[in-house]
């Protein structure tokens, strides 16, 4: 993993855990014990699902980078579909309070879109090389004459 893959990944997963924090806070003081389950089992779920497309993404931008906006689409696809099977498996579940569970997961992964946005626009990427460009501002030896 590169430093600014690292960063990125910081920027993004610090918020979320904030916000899980206080989803499990809102979830047990609304839906008691089960409530603040549903809500960490939401943002687990939400940091999961984030972080996993994340890492795919950059592993396909260095691997593959001709295919990244098609993977960078499939993936929001697949993120989708995981997230909304996973909320209809568990609507009917028990173990914890599936409306916490649910504004959780929609919770997590808004402010993880939000810090990932928030990170891309301020990294610091080159899209020109320095280096390149002052080789091709030099001017060419000049041949000798012989």
């Amino acid at each position: 993993m590169q430093a600014n893959d690292a960063r990125t990944l910081l920027q993004c997963a610090v918020p979320t855990l904030v916000a899980g924090a206080v989803a499990v806070a809102i979830g047990f003081a609304v839906a008691g014990g089960k409530g603040g389950i549903g809500a960490a089992a939401g943002i687990l779920l939400a940091l999961a699902n984030m972080s996993l497309g994340l890492y795919m993404l950059q592993r396909t931008a260095r691997q593959w980078p001709q295919v990244f906006q098609m993977m960078g689409l499939a993936l929001y696809a697949v993120q989708f579909l995981v997230i909304a099977v996973l909320l209809g498996v568990l609507k009917d579940t028990t173990l914890f309070n599936p409306r916490a569970f649910a504004f959780s997961v929609l919770a997590g992964t808004l402010v993880w879109v939000a810090a990932q946005l928030r990170a891309h626009m301020k990294m610091k990427i080159l899209y020109v090389d320095p280096e390149a460009a002052a080789d091709a501002k030099k001017p060419a030896p000049a041949e000798s004459p012989s």
